[in-house]
């Protein structure tokens, strides 16, 4: 059986399923007792499990993910929610130089079970200190796992992999999802890491997404079939580690790639998909790689400047026409 819920209850699922199965998964973070969180993914986790095991901490983003580390080496399974994820600058020391190290120090003796949630991305009019994808950074270091879903589906399916993972794990969730209703089964179930999904079939282009830019790219998909054009949507769902057979399977049958991400060009994940494909299936290529992506701006608080720097349906059309006519 299936029912339709919204993204973020999908995440208020997933986390409550877990802590009934695992006494030792905890939540805290900013607003996620009483209030339910600041974009309503924690909403009466509170009320069933209680103070103990759903703790407000104060804004100290340095100090409350530290805590976590600590607690996760420790015997628990903290599920740590930022507010937003540009003050995941704050904690970058206690993630990238503890939390992404310690069971490589330590010879595995150590595991980091740790869930890192955090809202990111733009066209919110929300200015650049409220619009940022970090993605891009965090893969850069090893030890560090990645998720970024795109459906109330996937959001459940991943959420509770990634709970029951023994590494950290930074789960970012775009704003513009958390309203967004899909369908999501009834009996449990859990998505691997590291799974794209096809979630479109085309014979043209392959389209390589991830959050956010999944459904502008399936719009973009529709407006390109009235012309004929088929482009298959590969959702990549975790963009570390990368699904590397499902990028090239879908390369391979289409011979043109088109990536479309929020997050700034240089040193991203367009980037290293790019790469991976030019290093290992080059010559199915009929046409150069297109990436498309926010411009190297930091984001703009105007309506029409944050439009013109972020990626866009029609940018995703227009990058499809020009590998085709290539």
């Amino acid at each position: 059986m299936m029912k339709r819920i919204s993204y973020s209850e999908a995440l208020a699922e997933a986390m409550g399923e877990e802590m009934v199965r695992d006494s030792s998964v905890v939540l805290w973070g900013l607003d996620v007792g009483k209030y339910g969180g600041a974009f309503a993914a924690s909403r009466g986790l509170y009320e069933e499990f209680g103070p103990e095991r759903v703790i407000d901490m104060p804004i100290s983003e340095a100090g409350y993910v530290g805590a976590a580390v600590g607690a996760a080496v420790t015997g628990l399974r903290p599920i740590v929610e930022l507010q937003f994820s540009d003050w995941i600058t704050l904690s970058s020391d206690m993630l990238i130089n503890q939390a992404a190290k310690m069971s490589y120090m330590f010879g595995g003796g150590i595991k980091m079970p740790m869930v890192l949630r955090a809202p990111v991305g733009g066209y919110a009019r929300a200015a650049a200190q409220h619009s940022q994808n970090f993605e891009s950074l965090f893969s850069f270091v090893p030890g560090i796992k990645i998720v970024m879903p795109a459906t109330p589906h996937d959001a459940k399916g991943l959420l509770k992999s990634a709970i029951r993972d023994d590494n950290l794990v930074i789960f970012f969730e775009h704003k513009h999802l958390y309203s967004v209703k899909g369908e999501v089964p009834d009996e449990e179930y859990v998505i691997p890491l590291g799974s794209a999904d096809v979630k479109r079939q085309g014979r043209d282009v392959t389209i390589v997404a991830y959050s956010y830019m999944v459904p502008l790219a399936l719009a973009a998909a529709q407006k390109l079939a009235a012309d004929g054009i088929e482009a298959e949507i590969v959702d990549l769902r975790t963009v570390d580690p990368l699904d590397e057979d499902v990028i090239f399977t879908s390369v391979k049958k289409t011979k043109r790639l088109v990536i479309a991400q929020e997050a700034w060009r240089d040193c991203s994940i367009s980037s290293e998909v790019a790469a991976r494909v030019a290093e290992n299936i080059l010559d199915y290529l009929d046409a150069p790689i297109v990436r498309v992506t926010a411009k190297d701006v930091p984001i703009p608080f105007s309506p029409t400047l944050e439009d013109y720097v972020l990626p866009s349906e029609d940018g995703i059309i227009g990058a499809v026409k020009k590998v085709i006519a290539a």
